[in-house]
């Protein structure tokens, strides 16, 4: 094994010593039709027995991918539209500054009403902004909008950012979004993994939050998809770690 991998081992040694468990989750983002790389990363979920957390985008989505969907799978809503509405001097977002938010909340209950009218209980109401990026005053509207969960990127600065609004976010990105997007590369992803563990162990970070792993399986080149298959792996018998569910992450019974 490569550094980064006995740098990952060691830390979940030292959690492990320490008496405390490991607690990782999935998300995959951009979801929409059932085509191959959708149908291969549902079929890693299952054979892993990891529970995937997937982020549909709810007016581009085919409602016949809940055919390709297995147990381990739940469905979280990825934006509206997934369509870039920056203004000048803004990155890219779906809910740019100019947008009132009484029109931003009537746009994510239609959609959130669409998603949940197919996929039914199969879908939790955790909201995923496209480009991890939600202006703040909308966040304690997404309870009034439907929703009961938020998830970003990075670690959060609170488990509950508005009343009724549970927060987990991602913190390790397989893609390499500005070196041609692709995988980002086991040294660059594993060390994510550990700064985050780390933070957490040492009081940095929230220790409560899961430590999320992000993926887009539309993008994936062949190396991203091998590693995925040796992580789930290489923990798969790990003592004190567990993968977690959205059900488990925002408390839905």
């Amino acid at each position: 094994m490569s550094g980064a991998w006995h740098r990952l081992a060691d830390e979940l040694g030292r959690w492990r010593d320490g008496g405390r468990t490991v607690e990782f989750w999935w998300r995959d983002d951009d979801a929409a039709r059932p085509d191959p790389a959708l149908v291969r990363l549902c079929a890693l979920s299952a054979q892993a027995s990891v529970p995937l957390a997937l982020a549909v985008v709810p007016l581009g989505a085919d409602p016949s991918l809940l055919g390709v969907l297995g147990d381990t799978v739940t469905v979280i809503q990825h934006g509206t539209d997934h369509r870039n509405r920056a203004g000048a001097g803004e990155k890219k977002t779906e809910f740019p500054a100019v947008e009132s938010a009484p029109a931003a909340v009537a746009r994510l209950a239609a959609a959130r009403e669409r998603l949940a009218a197919w996929a039914r209980d199969r879908s939790v109401p955790v909201f995923v902004p496209p480009w991890n990026r939600l202006p703040e005053a909308l966040v304690a509207q997404l309870v009034p909008a439907g929703f009961c969960g938020l998830s970003r990127f990075g670690a959060r600065s609170s488990a509950q950012p508005a009343p009724g609004v549970r927060q987990v976010n991602t913190h390790v990105d397989l893609v390499a979004w500005h070196a041609g997007r692709g995988f980002a590369g086991e040294d660059a992803v594993l060390e994510a993994a550990v700064r985050h563990l780390a933070a957490k162990r040492e009081g940095r970070a929230d220790a409560g939050e899961p430590t999320g792993w992000l993926s887009h399986h539309a993008v994936h080149d062949e190396a991203a998809w091998a590693f995925l298959e040796r992580l789930f792996e290489t923990l798969r018998a790990a003592p004190g770690l567990r993968w977690l569910g959205v059900q488990e992450l925002f408390h839905v019974s």
